[in-house]
Order: structure tokens, then C-alpha cells, then sequence
């Protein structure tokens, strides 16, 4: 690739960090001297690194109160996307989740959209605003424009030149409502972070590292291990913390956040990790297999990429109590080599992301 390549990133929104901002992190490292476009940055709610990008946002920026509550405002990122015209690079990539796609390039300039979903709220919208439990106002706002931002999207697709997909679940997604091909290329994880327990051991609880939200579905595995009376341990805070803490028996035991520095001590010493949402890939089973370590997880998603029946865990086909319960009933961790699945969760690594990532590029720069 060459070294003078003119890059720009497109990124949807910096106002909270989440797996796209892991990505976006890595871009960057990539492509250190290019601009990154957003629709709006509070940078009191992001790392102290992203204070030194060259960070260019939109209009939005100014809207009132959006840096702590954007969902009044989704009907107007087309508006802001597509009236912001990328001219004088040789690539733009667009790390999207919702409108980012839509930034205009000029013919000379390669588009490729690396796709972490087509927008949720667009083509999902009772699902998305009952997760994110969107205000009244903000759906009642929102609801009548679900035609015109459906067609704003499948026409900002004609922009972009090639699209690169997070999972399988996610390349079906861009083909089923996009009529687009892609290529998969798996998220970057840091898995030199995590080292699996020297003895292949365990301390016998199982984990949970997630945000407390409903969609993760945490309240499967609390219900599960309530009724088995195994000792479950969770990571990670959010609203649905005190509704779960409520449902939990004495043996589940809550840990709140957990620092970046105690992570790979707590995966590598569970028994197993449990995963009983539906995600579009799913960066933690990912870090628990980099640190030795099985994972029973719900038989959907992006957990069919990264998980490998009997070999560096186990799936349940239900999502109930009942059936998460069962399958812990029937695992046995003595099965599984610490070795095996660390050497398999290598393959997601963010060296491997870079050289696959760079290697696309390169080969759609010279079509």
C-alpha cells in the first residue's frame, strides 16, 4: 500500500465507547495522519488519546444537549452525512453502525464501508428503541420518518464501492437488505492482553463480563445459575443491574466495573465464560478464549464465527433459563485444551485485522 495514500475515516457519533470505537482505535493506529469525520464529539466522555485526532464533526455538534442524549436527533444524521462531501483522498472508510455510510466521495475516491450492521433503528426500530429504551418523544419523532430513512440508506449504499462485514450474521444482513456482497473481516481484539493460567486451572466460577442492559440477556445466565446453585460472577454495570441483583441468589455475586488491569486475571481463572446474547460478533468470548478459557454461548450471532463446538466451548440452542442451565449441566471444562482455544482466538487478533484489512485495500485500490 502506498505510504502516500490520502485516507479519511468516517465514524458515526464520539459521544460513548463501545465495540465501533474499538475499531475506529485501530483505524487510527493504521492510518495515523488521517482526518476523522463524526457527526458530533464530547470529548470529555472519550479517552484522553482521541484529544490528539484530527477530529472534524458536522453541524450537529451544536445542537443542543446531543452530546448526552442523541436520540431526539436521529432523523437528522442522513441530513448531516450526506451533505458532507470527502474531496482530495484516494480512500475514505466508513466505520458504520448508522448513517456514516452516506458521506459523498467523488468517483476517484474509493469508498469501503466496513459494516458493524446496516442501522439498527431503521430496519429494526421496535427491537432498537425498546433496548436502548428510547424515550416516547424520540420514537413518536422518529417513527413517521422509518419510510424516508430506509430509502436515504439503501440510496447512500450506491456510494460506497465495497463493503467489509463483521461476521457472517452481518454479511447475511448487508446482502438481505442491502443486495450487497462483502467480505468478512473479523474485529480487531488485543489478545496479547490475555494469557491462560500457566497449570490449565480454574477457581470454579463461572463469568459474565458485559453491560447491564437488556438485550445482552444477562438475566438468562442469573436465572440459570440461580437454579443451579453454581457459582456465577459478573462484570460490568448498567440499568439493569438493580433488576438483576433482585432475581439473583445468594450465589451469584456482582463485581460492577471491572478495571482494564484485573480483566485477564478474572477470564483466565473462571471455569467458563457464559454468553447468552445475541451480538453482531462479540469481542469478549473472544478475550475469555485469548486467556485459556471455554465459553458456553447462545447458538446465534457472531458467536457461530468465534466459538467452535467441542473444541473451545459449547452452545445452547434456546434462549431460556432452561436451556442454559442444561448446558452447563452437561459441560465439562476437563474436555477442553487451554492451549487449543488460545491458539484459536489468535486468529482475532488486531495484527490480523491490520494485514487482512491492509491486504483488501490494496487489492481494491488496484481494480
Amino acid at each position: 500500500m502506498k505510504e502516500s495514500l490520502r485516507v479519511a475515516i468516517v465514524h458515526d457519533w464520539l459521544n460513548q465507547i463501545g465495540g465501533a470505537e474499538g475499531v475506529l482505535e485501530v483505524l487510527v493506529e493504521m492510518f495515523p495522519h488521517a482526518p476523522v469525520y463524526t457527526s458530533m464529539y464530547w470529548p470529555e466522555a472519550m479517552p484522553l488519546p482521541y484529544r490528539k485526532w484530527d477530529i472534524r464533526t458536522t453541524w450537529m455538534d451544536r445542537l443542543p444537549g446531543i452530546h448526552q442524549n442523541h436520540q431526539p436527533y436521529l432523523v437528522l444524521y442522513p441530513v448531516a452525512f450526506g451533505g458532507l462531501e470527502l474531496k482530495g483522498y484516494d480512500l475514505v472508510i466508513s466505520n458504520k453502525s448508522a448513517f456514516c455510510l452516506g458521506v459523498r466521495t467523488p468517483p476517484e475516491t474509493h469508498h469501503i464501508c466496513y459494516c458493524l450492521t446496516p442501522t439498527r433503528f431503521v430496519w429494526n426500530f421496535d427491537t432498537y428503541v425498546d433496548r436502548e429504551q428510547v424515550g416516547g418523544v424520540a420514537r413518536r419523532l422518529v417513527h413517521p420518518f422509518l419510510g424516508w430513512l430506509q430509502r436515504w440508506e439503501l440510496a447512500a449504499v450506491d456510494g460506497v464501492d465495497s463493503f467489509v462485514a463483521i461476521s457472517r450474521e452481518v454479511q447475511a444482513r448487508v446482502k438481505r437488505l442491502y443486495g450487497r456482497d462483502s467480505v468478512v473481516i473479523y474485529p480487531p481484539v488485543n489478545t496479547r492482553s490475555f494469557v491462560p493460567d500457566p497449570a490449565g486451572s480454574h477457581d470454579g466460577y463461572y463469568l459474565v463480563i458485559s453491560r447491564l442492559v437488556p438485550y445482552k440477556r444477562i438475566d438468562l445466565a442469573v436465572r440459570a445459575f440461580t437454579q443451579l446453585g453454581l457459582p456465577l460472577w459478573i462484570g460490568g454495570d448498567g440499568r439493569d443491574r438493580a433488576g438483576l441483583e433482585a432475581i439473583a441468589g445468594p450465589n451469584v455475586r456482582f463485581l460492577g466495573r471491572v478495571p482494564d488491569v484485573q480483566l485477564g486475571g478474572l477470564l483466565s481463572r473462571c471455569r467458563a465464560f457464559i454468553f447468552p446474547g445475541l451480538e453482531d460478533f462479540g469481542i469478549t468470548p473472544v478475550e475469555a478464549m485469548a486467556a485459556g478459557r471455554p465459553v458456553i454461548a447462545y447458538a446465534g450471532g457472531g458467536a457461530l464465527d468465534s466459538v467452535v463446538e467441542g473444541v473451545t466451548g459449547t452452545f445452547f440452542h434456546e434462549q431460556t433459563p432452561e436451556a442454559l442451565a442444561d448446558a452447563v449441566r452437561h459441560f465439562d471444562e476437563k474436555a477442553f485444551s487451554p492451549a487449543t482455544i488460545r491458539a484459536h482466538a489468535e486468529q482475532f487478533d488486531v495484527d490480523v485485522f491490520k494485514a487482512e484489512l491492509r491486504e483488501f485495500i490494496q487489492m481494491e485500490l488496484e481494480q
